[in-house]
């Protein structure tokens, strides 16, 4: 079985390399290709996972290539997770955004829209190589961001072999089962919303419900990323949150916060790669991988322990680190693996994808893109039905879907007045001047892309 990563020269491609070499032999993959159309990074971070697979897995057949046709012939399955524009058009993303006084955070902020811009026309001339160069049943995972406009506006032109993926709701149920001292395997929960601004119902542990245990419970706002809120909040909902509705339920507290910080997130972000990438330039990463793995481990762990500071003020208590040869639970290319797994069985499982609401979430959609508890098999993908839902919850999830919708719209049919429309609905801008405003400055800054918009 082949797998292709079209993006493989990020700094993330090591973390991808390990989960996919370690159950390598388990889900009969035996070709691994990472792409990357920038050729430094692919030669180092393509390296470095390239060091990590033939460590963990010494059999396994893995290549880099700036080809796209040459990552994705014959694939069964492959893996989006793109920068277009890189670290340095983020930053002016979500500096606009900050200049109107607004949230500007590239996946729940104004700044999605601007990245989706630029995004999704590269991921549709990939799904466009994958559908006539990959196997007729190849399976796509996306990872670029934002995740919730991106997978609804692939699904809107048509592309259904794609699905969103997301590790923040199966990271948060693994940091609750550490919490318990339990297996990652103990806990399952329920999951409904969209992509960055969904809710767990009902979380069970060893098949004991523990959600209102977990809300009451003090040291869960200590060592996970509840941290972000308050107890009252969560009882008020009724429901654990993603860590990402902290934008939406603090607003202020986000904005003032980040433009208090010395530099926003994604400015630390672009700092920390720009100076690890400039050392690692300088090291023989075949020959001396023990070297470059120490200066990746220090600059990615800054990157992580800074993980949401600017943005709440507060930092996450256990420090960073990598263990290639130790088992976890995967993040994104956990999802993907997952997927994998069921879908090559003759079992069923459970697990949370974006993937087509069919009837799941009352209130919205057949066609909307949701993030859910899903059953995955042979057969394909069925949402759990989770039917009616809180009313104010269900209300700040169809507000957004909207704006999704609108921003899948503008985006396909290249068209300013929609992109207005979108960003006038988004809770997060909520006004037609600076809606105006902000499409203004981020067609401006994606003139390259944006060209044939009217």
């Amino acid at each position: 079985m082949k797998l292709a990563v079209i993006g493989g020269g990020g700094v993330r491609s090591m973390f991808l390399s390990k989960s996919i070499s370690m159950r390598a032999k388990e889900l009969n993959i035996d070709r691994l290709v990472f792409m990357d159309n920038n050729e430094k990074k692919l030669n180092i971070y393509g390296k470095m996972a390239k060091c990590v697979a033939q460590r963990l897995c010494p059999e396994l057949d893995f290549s880099l290539t700036t080809d796209a046709v040459e990552a994705v012939k014959d694939a069964d399955f492959v893996i989006t997770t793109i920068r277009e524009g890189g670290d340095q058009m983020r930053i002016r993303d979500e500096r606009i955004a900050l200049s109107y006084g607004l949230l500007g955070q590239e996946t729940t902020g104004a700044a999605g829209l601007s990245f989706a811009m630029r995004s999704i026309y590269a991921l549709c001339e990939y799904c466009e190589l994958i559908k006539k160069y990959a196997k007729p049943s190849c399976k796509v995972f996306n990872f670029t961001n934002p995740a919730g406009v991106v997978s609804q506006t692939l699904r809107d032109m048509g592309y259904d072999f794609t699905y969103g993926i997301c590790d923040a709701p199966t990271s948060m149920l693994y940091s609750f089962a550490r919490l318990y001292g339990a297996s990652e395997d103990d806990i399952s929960g329920e999951v409904y919303g969209l992509n960055h601004l969904s809710y767990f119902k009902s979380i069970t542990l060893k098949g004991k419900e523990i959600t209102n245990e977990l809300i009451e419970n003090d040291e869960v706002y200590k060592k996970t990323d509840l941290r972000y809120f308050e107890k009252s909040l969560l009882r008020d909902r009724g429901a654990i949150l993603n860590e990402y509705l902290y934008y939406f339920y603090y607003r202020e507290q986000a904005i003032e916060n980040i433009l208090k910080a010395e530099k926003t997130r994604g400015e630390q972000i672009a700092q920390i790669n720009e100076k690890m990438t400039e050392e690692l330039s300088k090291v023989d990463i075949e020959n001396d991988f023990d070297e470059a793995f120490k200066i990746f481990e220090y600059w990615y762990g800054e990157r992580e322990n800074n993980y949401m500071a600017s943005e709440t003020g507060i930092k996450r208590a256990n420090k960073w680190h990598f263990d290639i040869y130790q088992k976890d639970n995967g993040g994104y290319a956990g999802v993907a693996l997952k997927y994998i797994e069921l879908y090559n069985s003759d079992k069923t499982g459970s697990m949370v994808l974006c993937t087509a609401n069919d009837g799941a979430i009352e209130g919205l959609k057949d066609d909307d893109i949701v993030e859910i508890t899903c059953d995955i098999s042979k057969n394909g993908v069925v949402p759990h039905k989770i039917g009616k839902v809180d009313e104010q919850n269900l209300e700040l999830i169809r507000r957004v879907k909207i704006y999704e919708r609108l921003s899948s719209q503008a985006i396909r049919e290249k068209s300013v007045d929609k992109a207005i429309q979108a960003l006038t609905l988004h809770p997060l801008v909520n006004s037609y001047s600076l809606a105006k405003k902000l499409i203004k400055d981020y067609l401006e800054l994606n003139k390259d892309y944006t060209k044939e918009w009217k």
